[in-house]
């Protein structure tokens, strides 16, 4: 498929970890300061996709394993395009990380990282409450397979904040050339 927009792939920025680890917040802070810099970037919000796709039941492994993959592809589609793109979603499986690596040619996978206590702390979406959604909540009755290698992990609880988790993927990214 033809870049519709540039010669080169917009780059994508792959944010995932745990319910309530704070993947949309820091996803909101990156966009504002991508757009900051004069950039125009696309967010896909897991909770928001669920809903344009109509997936807001589908919560199994099955389920979730097609849903990732179906934002992998939406990300490759818009990348092609040349846009920016922000992805937040827990989307804890190999094969998807796998996947993304190999059809992304602007990957960057940031893992946020969020003891479960803080998780049950939190809690934003009652999920970690007993006994709501324990057998279809990753982490708890779905495996969750962690990035085994990110390329950047943040440990998003305590001194961090939006701010400097959004600053370090700038950072990040600017260190891999994605913007050139």
């Amino acid at each position: 498929m033809s870049n519709l927009r540039t010669n080169r792939a917009g780059p994508v920025i792959w944010l995932t970890g745990l319910s309530g680890a704070g993947k949309s917040t820091v996803a909101a802070e990156l966009i504002r300061q991508l757009q900051k810099t004069g950039r125009h970037p696309v967010l896909l919000d897991g909770d928001q996709m669920r809903e344009v796709l109509g997936a807001t039941v589908a919560y199994d492994s099955d389920a979730r394993h097609e849903l990732g993959l179906t934002y992998a592809r939406m990300c490759r589609l818009l990348s092609q395009q040349g846009h920016t793109v922000v992805c937040a979603t827990i989307s804890l499986r190999h094969e998807i990380h796998t996947w993304n690596r190999a059809h992304l040619p602007n990957y960057v996978e940031v893992l946020l990282d969020v003891p479960l206590h803080e998780l049950r702390h939190r809690d934003p979406k009652g999920i970690y409450a007993a006994p709501r959604g324990h057998a279809q909540t990753v982490g708890m009755g779905i495996d969750a397979q962690f990035p085994l290698q990110p390329d950047l992990v943040i440990t998003n609880h305590g001194p961090a904040s939006p701010t400097t988790s959004a600053a370090q993927i700038l950072d990040l990214c600017a260190s891999k050339g994605v913007w050139t």
